[in-house]
């Protein structure tokens, strides 16, 4: 004997795009705004001007997002920039965000 099931229900698959996310860096008293220049341009890959532009939106708004990238790639990055900036002594900190 054999049993035989029917289905007539469509399964719907949907496919998501992963979410992307902001690296956002907080001002602080205590890191130069020229080492904040130098992150934006060797980690985050901005221009001189760019960086620049970033660089006083921090220090004058408290924070700014200085890249927008899979969750991941934000994660490094933020790490990035902290490891780098407390091997100078500075206590330069970014969040990570859903965009």
């Amino acid at each position: 004997m054999t049993t035989e099931v029917v289905i007539d229900e469509k399964i719907k698959r949907e496919t998501k795009e992963p979410a992307n996310y902001n690296v956002i860096m907080l001002n602080d008293d205590g890191t130069p705004m020229e080492w904040v220049v130098q992150v934006l341009q060797e980690i985050y890959r901005h221009s001189l001007t760019s960086a620049q532009e970033i660089m006083l939106t921090v220090h004058n708004e408290g924070s700014a997002v200085v890249g927008t990238y899979k969750y991941e790639i934000a994660e490094q990055k933020a790490i990035e920039t902290v490891d780098a900036s407390r091997n100078q002594g500075f206590p330069l900190t970014c969040k990570v965000e859903e965009e």
